[in-house]
């Protein structure tokens, strides 16, 4: 199997093209064409050399992802499920907010991290995403928004879908440079976020790679105990060592660290849990975007009454904390991470007897077997 042209950022290909003995200005013409005029077939680049296109063409694959399904939500939210060459599917997201378009892209094939709230954790971890597959999500998406003809454009990247990234560390390092090549795809880094479970060495190491990347840590709880209940990672780095981690991160005037606090009837919105988080975190430094536990089935946990997660905000406000709730989006297309894919999985392929999932057309079964 040829390696993915995605898998290569802008160092790489023009190391391969110096050893090949072709011009090292290659690279640049070539991320042109790739990244920006998104013509992904090497005999159509017009001013690359013939020998170059033909080596391009010959050992390098330039598929993008299939799109299994999608699904346009109300509000604008559109959900994908993209099969890699493997078989092997996950989720990815375009969502629409004011003057962005952000693509919530996924990192691995599950998750090992283990929450037990998070319904990607049920399917355990079953591989890491190369570089190149975590790059096509937003190839094959933005490809298809052209092909609407709508004038629809990815500007933000969250890695906030399935899968912890930096436990995927160096592949989601060289997916991110190539998201940021100056001559590519050009997103700045603060166009792109990180959301982890709390990887400590590997936060230590973002802090140097990636200094001005927006962090969202997924917090949860300020207390060791619950955290530990919903988050084992917190076993291994509680509170203490991540808060470590979190202060090598520099911070320059007026950018702050967002804290992703799920809120979980009757276990982390009391009073006391209102009072370890703003002990815990500095108000001048921090952002606190509250997700209301978002129901799946077999889920342990409830989402609490609109009246208690108006309460947990307004404490926040008051103790001078900038703190949001972060609008649920997609709720009519299996918004829950994870969900869309499990879903998929109920499909036995080889029986033919897909699972009825409302409002997803049953040619899901075809996509899946081709």
């Amino acid at each position: 199997m040829k390696p993915s042209f995605f898998d290569l950022n802008y160092d790489d290909l023009k190391a391969i093209l110096i050893e090949k003995g072709f011009s090292p200005f290659g690279a640049t013409q070539m991320f042109d064409w790739v990244y920006r005029k998104w013509v992904h077939d090497p005999n159509e680049w017009s001013n690359v050399s013939k020998a170059a296109k033909a080596f391009f063409a010959e050992n390098y694959d330039f598929s993008l992802l299939k799109i299994v399904w999608n699904g346009l939500s109300k509000d604008g939210t559109r959900k994908f499920l993209v099969k890699m060459t493997d078989g092997q599917t996950v989720e990815t997201v375009a969502i629409p907010a004011r003057e962005r378009l952000t693509l919530c892209v996924s990192s691995q094939v599950g998750c090992a991290v283990g929450c037990n709230f998070c319904h990607t954790a049920t399917q355990g971890l079953k591989r890491h995403l190369k570089a190149s597959e975590v790059v096509l999500q937003y190839i094959t998406v933005q490809k298809f928004l052209n092909d609407l003809g709508e004038g629809d454009y990815l500007t933000n990247i969250v890695y906030m879908g399935q899968g912890e990234p930096l436990h995927n560390y160096e592949n989601m390092k060289k997916a991110t440079q190539i998201f940021m090549a100056e001559r590519g795809l050009a997103l700045g880094q603060r166009r792109i976020t990180l959301s982890t479970s709390g990887l400590v060495p590997a936060i230590e190491k973002l802090a140097i790679d990636f200094p001005t990347v927006n962090i969202a840590i997924s917090l949860h709880s300020a207390r060791n105990d619950v955290r530990t209940a919903l988050m084992p990672i917190n076993k291994v780095y509680d509170l203490d060592r991540l808060f470590t981690a979190i202060k090598q991160i520099p911070l320059k005037a007026h950018r702050r660290i967002t804290y992703e606090y799920l809120l979980i009837d009757g276990v982390n919105d009391g009073p006391e849990d209102v009072a370890a988080l703003a002990e815990l975190l500095n108000s001048k430094e921090s952002k606190i975007n509250l997700i209301p536990m978002n129901e799946y089935p077999g889920s342990q946990y409830k989402r609490p009454s609109e009246q208690k997660i108006m309460w947990f905000l307004d404490q926040m406000i008051k103790r001078g904390f900038t703190c949001t709730i972060r609008t649920t989006k997609g709720s009519d297309i299996l918004a829950a991470c994870g969900q869309l894919k499990s879903e998929f999985d109920k499909v036995n392929v080889w029986d033919k007897k897909p699972v009825v999932i409302p409002g997803i057309a049953s040619t899901v079964l075809q996509n899946l077997q081709s």
